[in-house]
């Protein structure tokens, strides 16, 4: 079973930064297509960022020049660097993962989630 556990959400005015993690168990992290996704109350979870276990890197429009995704295979954990925070970006985070797979950018390609950690963007 393959889990996954986010940390590093928080309150951060707006023109902030803060980084996530997301520390994955299992010894095949590098096959895994990596993603990050948010949902805000009341709205369905969206595609942030996600990095495929090909190497590709892809990311929400949204978001693009200021979030910036990466992993650590040796440490199993992947990473969101998110900076020029607006109040937009307010959502819960989470951090997602499927065994070599090429489907990055919806929910349903993908088979473990972590438990998703809280960014609040004041204005």
């Amino acid at each position: 079973q393959v889990q996954l556990v986010e940390s590093g959400g928080g309150l951060v005015q707006a023109g902030g930064s803060l980084r996530l993690s997301c520390a994955v168990s299992g010894r095949t992290f590098s096959s895994y297509t990596m993603g990050w996704f948010r949902q805000a109350p009341g709205k369905s979870r969206l595609f942030v960022a996600a990095m495929t276990w090909s190497g590709g890197i892809y990311y929400a429009d949204s978001v693009k020049g200021r979030f910036t995704i990466s992993r650590d295979n040796a440490k199993n954990t992947v990473y969101l660097q998110m900076n020029s925070l607006e109040p937009e970006d307010t959502a819960v985070y989470s951090c997602a993962a499927r065994y070599m797979s090429n489907i990055y950018y919806s929910p349903s390609g993908y088979t473990y989630w972590g438990q998703g950690t809280q960014v609040t963007v004041s204005s």
